[in-house]
């Protein structure tokens, strides 16, 4: 393998060794009690059961394995209103089986794409960890040998999965509902995007557009959160091979629900191939996450979630960890924002099977790991096809369908990954560079400073924006308002930089998964509402921000003694349901941690 993977590997191994075996113990005592069912009450089993119908004697009498289905179906999510008619589905599968399955529990499920450059992007991050809250309290009835995670977008993954170790001794599956079919290209609807920024087209021309784009149920095609986090699944061995971005309402899609169902029936402590999910993520499986993630160019905001997924598993990641991972990995995918295709073409091109695939033959990633079909990660080199006998996993193709989109690991698109570490006397921090061009990575430039988005957008409409700059966006961070992303700048900071400025953004807040060719220093921590060095800045200083090096410096002599500056924040503190939410501003974790409400 890698010599730089191993090291990574064994750094944390070594950091989390405590944590880890803590959290094994736990697992495997709670493993040891059997069946949580057993242990109910006939008068608790009876209140479990009495909705159940035809399923009712077979719960009783404990012959087959019964799921619990986690779903964060809804109708405002396009990539999860697919999931209305999973249960039907998967109860249908599971009977077959000789099975039973029940809905355990909905949790929340927030669109970004909705609350983009809106205050209700102040509870996004939060709604992480109230879904792995709403998801204990849904398994909490100790009703169920294995669970059915439902969910895809941008929080939703990240909340199952802290649930999901949480109740480690389970084990579980992640089922994905696929992504739309392709629409309008992203690249033709940033352009009128731009365009409406720059006042050149109105409102009903973007309406159309956005629409010919977010057309129909699934996924949103761009490479954003969504679709990073079922990258993630399928690196992680939680997803069925070549599962992730398979269209919704197929023939398809239906069989590998069917199948997924009948699989995590297989793993259950009441046969012998018992798999809890506990035994799946370990340290290996989250390093492969992130090789995943920079092989293919994926979401920043996978570097707020990783530490917080594998916190919830006795597993300790750090920034460090993911810049030096990047460092060798190859950029082998081009997928918008970082290219012009979409996950429909990636997919064709041969999809994650085969960067996995190209990855094991690189020593890239671990292959002997645990996985929901078994031992070995080389299994997620086959993809699903439909024959004359039913569904089959067959070996894929070790050759790209398309290099434009996917290219092999010898011959990738950069040697390293989409992501870097910076630090420097503003902190630290993250920066995605995977769809900056190479002449754009660095710049030094005077600091205009804003804390709320609205002024920025006031300042360029008032064309105060006439020379490269540095626009830095403070007192977004996770205690100050939650961390909402600040997409909604991307179409200015874009058509700025048409304009021939050299400009960057920093900010203590979050972008988008899909934030692309401006280069957009984020995260950065200390955040201003704990006094860290960003909130010193002020106009005119004079800021370096390097993501060749990684470094991220103001150059000022008298910066070091100036007082951090405070400002009121009681505006955020209601509306759209933020009174209910001061108890997580008061006691969230840094940014470089995951910004957890969990220790």
């Amino acid at each position: 393998m890698n010599s730089t993977i191993i090291r990574v590997t064994e750094r944390i191994i070594d950091r989390s060794k405590n944590c880890r075996k803590n959290y094994l113990y736990r697992m495997q005592k709670a493993a040891e009690i059997g069946p949580r069912r057993t242990h109910l009450t006939c008068g608790n089993q009876a209140h479990a059961y009495a909705a159940m119908g035809r399923d009712q004697n077979n719960l009783t009498q404990g012959t087959g394995a019964n799921l619990g289905i986690i779903t964060a179906y809804n109708d405002v999510l396009s990539a999860h209103q697919p999931f209305k008619n999973f249960p039907d589905i998967i109860r249908s599968a599971a009977r077959t089986a000789g099975g039973t399955v029940q809905v355990a529990g909905g949790v929340p499920a927030m669109c970004d794409g909705v609350t983009q450059g809106q205050r209700g992007m102040e509870l996004s991050l939060f709604s992480r960890d109230v879904i792995a809250l709403a998801a204990g309290v849904a398994l909490s009835h100790n009703t169920f040998d294995a669970a059915v995670y439902l969910g895809v977008c941008d929080k939703i993954v990240p909340g199952l999965i802290i649930a999901a170790a949480t109740f480690g001794y389970l084990p579980g599956i992640f089922l994905p509902a696929g992504p739309m079919a392709s629409g309008l290209p992203n690249d033709e609807k940033a352009k009128v995007r731009q365009k409406f920024a720059a006042g050149k087209v109105d409102r009903a021309t973007l309406m159309k557009a956005e629409m010919a784009s977010y057309h129909s149920p699934g996924t949103c095609t761009f490479y954003g959160t969504a679709n990073s986090n079922q990258m993630l699944m399928e690196f992680m061995g939680l997803h069925l091979p070549g599962s992730s971005f398979v269209n919704p309402g197929t023939k398809l899609r239906e069989e590998l629900t069917k199948w997924g169902t009948e699989r995590v029936l297989q793993i259950t402590a009441l046969g012998n191939k018992y798999t809890p999910i506990s035994n799946i993520l370990d340290e290996r499986a989250f390093v492969n996450g992130i090789v995943g993630l920079m092989a293919t160019g994926g979401s920043t905001n996978l570097v707020l979630h990783l530490p917080a997924m594998a916190r919830a598993a006795g597993v300790l990641l750090n920034v460090e960890d993911f810049d030096e991972i990047s460092s060798v990995t190859p950029l082998m995918a081009k997928v918008y924002p970082n290219g012009l295709a979409d996950v429909n073409h990636f997919h064709a091109a041969g999809g994650l099977g085969y960067i996995i695939g190209q990855l094991l033959d690189e020593g890239l990633l671990h292959e002997n790991v645990k996985t929901v079909m078994g031992n070995g990660l080389r299994l997620y080199t086959n993809e699903p096809k439909l024959t004359d006998i039913g569904l089959k996993f067959i070996a894929m193709s070790d050759k790209s369908q398309n290099e434009k989109i996917l290219r092999p690991a010898r011959n990738p698109f950069q040697k390293s990954g989409g992501l870097k570490q910076l630090v420097g006397s503003l902190g630290t921090g993250m920066i995605k560079v995977s769809a900056v061009t190479p002449e754009r990575r660095i710049i030094q430039a005077p600091a205009r400073v804003f804390h709320t988005q609205e002024a920025v957008k006031q300042a360029f409409k008032n064309n105060e924006f006439t020379s490269d700059t540095i626009i830095v966006v403070r007192f977004q961070g996770p205690s100050a308002n939650g961390m909402p992303e600040l997409h909604s700048l991307t179409p200015i900071l874009t058509v700025l930089q048409d304009r021939g400025l050299r400009v960057a953004l920093l900010t203590d807040g979050r972008m988008s998964g899909a934030s692309g060719k401006v280069l957009s220093a984020i995260h950065v921590s200390p955040e201003a509402a704990a006094g860290g060095p960003i909130a010193k800045l002020q106009d005119g200083d004079m800021i370096c921000l390097n993501a060749a090096k990684g470094s991220l410096d103001v150059l000022s002599d008298e910066f070091d003694t100036r007082e951090a500056m405070k400002i009121d924040l009681s505006t955020n503190e209601y509306g759209v349901g933020r009174e209910l939410f001061s108890i997580f501003r008061k006691n969230v974790g840094n940014a470089s941690e995951g910004a957890s409400i969990f220790s």
